[in-house]
């Protein structure tokens, strides 16, 4: 179904669910066979492949083919067909963004039909992929959470041999010349650690990996590692001084135009920024971090902008990371330093309200009268107070689920969803 796969990537208003679930079961899956994909032709010898989700730079130089990520496990037998399709020439040169799932693990049905290219990562990616094998089982599970999959459906690396590890790596900055041409690699935190952002002079073409892909930055992850909202600010700047004509995402629609492509950078450094001044201020003057998150804005001016839009990430989230990375783990509320278990805490509340099933009702109330956000907290702490009562069941199922269908973020509506299908399981 790549029309409506493109459809759904291109349109940030678009509620995806449903059809991000049925693309990240396919292409997380390394038996996946070849499936549908779009091609993005710049001149002939430059193409973006569109794998869904994952996009592929594709560049054919006298030397041979340099990619620019190989996408998901699933996408190897569609990347195989697809650069065969283009091209005859050898691979020369795989350039891995970063070290996720969904940009560096393609690569194995073109290795297994005899290419033999050099893998040019930064020198963060191998100790990634030493850090997905040691907590594979919780990986799994989170993505398992955040693409709505069972989790016995969700493949993780587990062994070595999982992994197309890289030939070489490398720290700030690699230019290399292949055919003739330069590729210029430059090393930048944002969304990882071990990202990379790729230009192509000779071509105008800005291969930006997650740096931007037409949503929110996702830079704050509640499920994953540290993220670094600074670090990709400065990228942005960086990005939008480029000037090419030709932009390869890692995800979403590939763009075109300087001045356009410019602005998509610095409007997305103004978004970090104003995240991070904000940020910084209420933590300078001691704020308690839950107060800091509840008060995060998005400015005015950038707030209707349709590449920004929380379809994924969300700017609590961002500012948490922040927090967490400046601030350390500590709510700041001396209750919360060595606390009782939030199963501890709400059997207290309920105790206090009149058991589970009274608390479960309270939360009805709260949701009917529009009170969401309070109504979650009493349901869950119903639910844990009372896992087998059956009313503190149902209303956790209702309220949780009807708090999924009004949020615009991905991570959020899914980590909503999960709860509400436990509860009502």
């Amino acid at each position: 179904m790549p029309e409506q796969q493109l459809a759904a990537m291109m349109d940030p208003s678009m509620d995806r669910g449903d059809l991000a679930r049925a693309i990240m079961a396919a292409a997380g899956d390394p038996r996946t066979g070849l499936h549908g994909y779009a091609t993005w032709p710049v001149d002939e010898r430059t193409w973006m492949l569109q794998l869904f989700p994952t996009n592929v730079g594709v560049f054919e130089t006298d030397e041979g083919v340099v990619l620019v990520d190989t996408g998901c496990p699933g996408d190897a037998t569609t990347l195989l067909h697809a650069v065969r399709e283009l091209t005859s020439a050898p691979l020369h040169t795989v350039v891995y963004t970063h070290g996720h799932l969904d940009h560096a693990f393609g690569l194995r049905k073109l290795l297994e039909d005899g290419e033999r290219p050099r893998i040019i990562a930064h020198e963060n990616t191998p100790a990634r992929f030493e850090r997905y094998m040691r907590t594979a089982g919780y990986n799994a599970r989170i993505n398992s959470v955040q693409f709505q999959q069972d989790v016995e459906r969700i493949w993780w690396p587990r062994t070595r041999e999982d992994f197309d590890w890289p030939t070489e790596t490398y720290r700030d900055r690699l230019e290399l010349e292949i055919g003739g041409e330069s590729f210029v690699l430059h090393h930048g935190k944002g969304e990882t650690d071990d990202a990379t952002w790729v230009v192509v002079p000779g071509r105008s073409v800005l291969a930006c990996g997650d740096f931007w892909f037409g949503v929110a930055p996702n830079c704050g992850n509640p499920q994953k590692v540290q993220r670094y909202p600074v670090e990709w600010a400065a990228v942005a700047e960086e990005m939008a001084a480029v000037g090419a004509e030709h932009l390869f995402p890692g995800h979403n629609a590939y763009q075109r135009g300087a001045d356009d492509i410019r602005r998509l950078f610095l409007d997305q450094a103004a978004y970090l920024g104003a995240i991070i001044e904000q940020t910084f201020e209420a933590l300078n003057a001691c704020l308690p971090h839950d107060e800091i998150v509840a008060a995060v804005s998005v400015p005015e001016s950038l707030r209707d902008n349709v590449f920004l839009q929380p379809v994924y990430d969300r700017p609590e989230f961002i500012a948490r990371n922040l927090i967490r990375r400046y601030g350390g783990w500590w709510s700041g509320y001396a209750s919360e330093l060595l606390p009782a278990t939030m199963r501890e805490q709400a059997e207290f509340v309920a105790g206090l309200a009149g058991g589970p099933a009274a608390l479960a009702g309270r939360a009805a109330q709260l949701a009917a009268d529009g009170e969401l956000v309070l109504a979650c907290h009493a349901a869950e702490w119903a639910l844990l107070a009372g896992p087998d009562d059956a009313e503190a069941r149902r209303v956790a199922a209702d309220v949780f689920e009807q708090r999924a269908r009004g949020e615009p973020s991905l991570m959020a509506r899914s980590i909503f969803r999960a709860l509400a299908r436990s509860a009502g399981a």
